[in-house]
């Protein structure tokens, strides 16, 4: 009968079933040497922005600005990471552009740009193989062409139409071959621009919150009251000269804890709470089921219009004199038209 091979004595099992791994040197770098290396990349940085030709990147933002049509970044390995980053950071800020795969641009994806784009290629050496093979392709079209490189002199930078050069005095890895710092910088420079354009086309907060509908931002800025009321039927509704007895399956079956007092045409006149119901209950005791909702209700509630926002209908039921849980939704003619609740609005995001 065969037998299992042996397993390599740093490849058994121990007794946690976890493979017991070989021993590790000890760490060479302790935090004074962690610190130096922040502080070696913070001096690159200031080199970057002591040497940045900042006409040339004025010269870049005032053409996005202008840029009728998209505006197209594109980038291979990290560079392509940062482009794509870039192009969305654009995007959210009010900027029509996008990320473009400069080989998925060669087999197809070009038809995509247009005479009224301009097509930003990210490279660091600027002889990226692939984005200069695509400058031909891309011009052809009719795209304006910008290399951004950290290289004052490259090929890439000579063949488009425009040059941003990013000062680069190395990458922080100890070959000076890793992107690490020169990545830092391309960022920097295309989510700043992204700002500089946001702030130049006087974007407001609402606009912004246009592009983030499903953050808590968006939410904050974009939700209104009719979009979280409840109508109609979920409305629980009373009239003044009802009995209190006969309006609890109405409290209580609406899940918003508490009676909305009308008169014949639905004008608000007061509320009625599941907590008012306890206090009657101990000052009136057997008198209770004589008792109508009018002779015991709020007459001055705390109300809101449906065109208020979300949030403002929040923060009135959290105002003094103490907080609420809901807000009866009147129009202009103080008509109840619906009920806003506090749990509604939690479960919106807000």
């Amino acid at each position: 009968m065969g037998a299992l091979p042996v397993q390599p004595p740093d490849l058994l099992l121990s007794n946690s079933h976890s493979p017991v791994l070989p021993c590790r040197p000890e760490a060479t770098f302790g935090v004074s040497q962690l610190k130096l290396l922040f502080s070696e990349q913070q001096r690159f940085l200031h080199f970057f922005f002591a040497h940045l030709d900042y006409a040339q990147v004025h010269a870049f933002t005032h053409l996005c600005f202008l840029a009728r049509g998209s505006i197209f970044f594109s980038g291979v390995g990290k560079s392509g990471f940062i482009a794509q980053k870039i192009s969305q950071t654009l995007v959210s800020t009010g900027t029509k552009a996008a990320f473009l795969n400069p080989t998925d641009a060669l087999h197809g994806d070009i038809g995509i740009v247009g005479p009224y784009d301009v097509v930003v290629l990210l490279s660091k050496s600027g002889a990226t193989e692939e984005l200069l093979r695509l400058v031909p392709c891309a011009r052809a079209k009719g795209a304006y062409l910008v290399g951004v490189t950290c290289l004052k002199s490259s090929m890439l930078g000579q063949i488009c139409d425009m040059h941003v050069y990013l000062p680069l005095e190395r990458e922080l890895c100890p070959f000076d071959l890793a992107p690490v710092t020169s990545t830092t910088i391309q960022m920097l420079f295309g989510d700043t621009v992204a700002i500089a354009l946001m702030q130049a086309k006087n974007m407001t907060k609402e606009q912004y919150a246009l592009n983030h509908p499903a953050g808590r931002i968006g939410k904050r800025l974009i939700l209104r009251v009719h979009d979280v009321m409840k109508k109609e039927q979920e409305v629980p509704i009373c009239k003044e000269n009802d009995l209190l007895m006969e309006q609890l399956v109405e409290l209580t079956s609406k899940g918003c804890g508490c009676l909305i007092v009308v008169d014949e045409d639905l004008h608000l006149l007061g509320t009625f709470t599941d907590g008012d119901l306890r206090r009657t209950l101990k000052a009136y005791g057997e008198k209770i089921f004589h008792l109508t909702i009018g002779k015991i209700c709020n007459r001055s509630p705390r109300s809101i219009g449906p065109d208020a926002m979300a949030v403002d209908a929040m923060e009135k039921m959290e105002g003094p004199p103490s907080p609420v849980t809901f807000l009866p939704v009147i129009n202009g003619d103080a008509v109840v038209i619906g009920i806003v609740t506090l749990h509604g609005l939690l479960s919106t995001g807000l």
